[in-house]
């Protein structure tokens, strides 16, 4: 395949283009911006006419602080829908995730730890956990070999025995 490469001058041309398009729409969006909000202002915070006597400022301030009230429980309501939601996310995030099957499992260090330290990382250390581990070992009798009498004999009666061409010649004839 011998694609043509575009030329620098084609390239800077298109680029300008695109960036007059994006400039175009966020003055676009911008001024609409300004415009939503002044329609907002206009319809939820009426002109403040100020009236003259002290009696007039208390109710007005009192009543100023009951729509602030309002305000805030209509935020808190919003704040936990909106964290409620974001949980949810995180959820179905985590399920797709789980269904593509792409988690990797994190490669796991080797820690030389003693069997007191584990104990100890596991139930805090407050408990002071000392482990025998031969306490729960099964006890073992070691089954004593009873040589015949016979075999054995006296130690010094089978050297002499053997001393000697006699001796030789006995151990050669009791092998074969």
């Amino acid at each position: 395949m011998n694609r043509k490469k575009m030329t620098s001058s084609r390239r800077h041309h298109l680029k300008s283009l695109l960036l007059s398009i994006a400039f175009g729409l966020m003055d676009a969006e911008a001024k609409q911006l300004v415009v939503s909000k002044e329609a907002h202002m206009s319809e939820n915070c009426p002109a403040l006419d100020l009236p003259g006597s002290t009696q007039e400022l208390q109710e007005l301030c009192k009543k100023l602080h009951q729509q602030i009230d309002k305000i805030d429980e209509e935020r808190y309501d919003l704040e936990a829908k909106v964290a409620k939601s974001n949980k949810e996310i995180e959820d179905l995030k985590i399920k797709v995730v789980d269904l593509q099957g792409k988690f990797k499992k994190p490669a796991l260090k080797k820690v030389r730890m003693s069997a007191d330290a584990m104990l100890q990382a596991l139930l805090g250390s407050k408990h002071k956990v000392s482990m025998d581990l031969r306490a729960n070992l099964k006890q073992v009798k070691k089954e004593v070999k009873e040589e015949s009498a016979e075999q054995v004999g006296d130690w010094r009666k089978n050297i002499e025995d053997k001393a000697g061409m006699d001796g030789r010649k006995k151990m050669f004839e009791s092998e074969a």
